[in-house]
């Protein structure tokens, strides 16, 4: 296990850090390999990053972003993490950087999942920056707690860079990468606030199994920085 953690005194302090971060990484990126990715997850924590990376002057046009995973429902749906990096990510600046969708115009998340591998393909890989969030169940991704598909999700012989998954503990079907996909990438962040989210990652390092709580298959196999303030 090879955990980092960064503890600032406040949100504030910690967006404008791991903004600065950011930018250091995908601006080497593009300096090294011509072009850089970035894969974020949705939710309410990243938004005052997202909007602070939005006004960063970096050749936007050069990155690639992409989703950590999507739940399948339709672009404006108030659950659509696409509809909500478009509106707080790609826009100002940041508004030429090119978006990897993970969704498809099928029916069904299960439907989608090729369509979805060859998305993330065509990206820069490894990612040089994952920025994963956590629930309060130690979901990660869309990786949930003892699902039906978790096994599938982190295990690392499937293949697969992508999942559909049927979540019992939460509604809309989603599509996920899967935990190798995750882990191709130079650099791996948690992004948490607040003591209580700190609290389930302390307990789910201590106590779970990697399907009891799958932020701790992350954890235990690849370095991540804890991004975290109160």
């Amino acid at each position: 296990m090879a955990l980092t953690t960064l503890s600032f005194d406040t949100p504030d302090a910690l967006t404008s850090a791991f903004a600065e971060d950011l930018v250091s990484i995908l601006k080497t990126g593009i300096k090294t390999r011509g072009r850089a990715s970035l894969v974020v997850s949705g939710g309410r924590t990243p938004l005052a990053l997202f909007k602070q990376l939005s006004e960063t002057d970096i050749e936007w046009d050069k990155v690639d972003i992409t989703l950590a995973d999507e739940r399948w429902v339709e672009e404006g749906h108030e659950a659509s993490n696409t509809s909500l990096v478009k509106a707080k990510l790609i826009q100002n600046k940041a508004s030429a950087a090119h978006f990897v969708e993970l969704k498809s115009d099928v029916a069904d998340a299960s439907e989608g999942v090729n369509a979805a591998e060859k998305a993330i393909a065509s990206m820069s890989q490894p990612f040089d920056a994952l920025i994963l969030g956590m629930g309060e169940d130690g979901h990660t991704a869309s990786l949930f707690p003892c699902s039906e598909q978790v096994n599938d999700g982190l295990s690392m012989n499937s293949g697969r860079t992508c999942i559909a998954v049927q979540p019992t503990t939460a509604p809309h079907q989603r599509i996920s990468l899967t935990l190798p996909a995750l882990l191709n990438s130079r650099h791996i962040f948690l992004h948490l606030t607040g003591d209580k989210k700190k609290q389930v990652l302390l307990d789910a390092l201590d106590n779970a199994t990697e399907a009891q709580k799958p932020i701790t298959a992350v954890v235990n196999r690849a370095p991540v920085t804890l991004m975290w303030a109160p």
